[in-house]
């Protein structure tokens, strides 16, 4: 693989195309996205992503949805909020 600098992390890989804010917030998506999650189920932070929304525990082995960065999003984060206010 190429090398990249150390400012532009994994976004080297793209040159001097796209622009700045572009891959700026490209490598905020990846840095989140590729580092271990928290496993809904036994806590650990054994979660990656499998592939675009399909997340799987390396310890528990559960497979599960989420969105497709990051296995909680803002939305079912709400979703959840209403629902515990509701039965709760």
């Amino acid at each position: 693989m190429a090398r990249r600098t150390k400012k532009v992390k994994r976004t080297g890989r793209f040159g001097a195309r796209y622009g700045v804010k572009i891959r700026h917030r490209v490598r905020g998506l990846e840095e989140k996205q590729k580092k271990w999650q928290v496993c809904p189920k036994c806590g650990r932070t054994r979660v990656k992503r499998e592939s675009t929304g399909i997340w799987v525990c390396k310890k528990c082995n559960t497979k599960f949805a989420g969105g497709a960065y990051l296995p909680k999003t803002t939305a079912g984060g709400e979703v959840e909020k209403t629902i515990k206010g509701i039965l709760g």
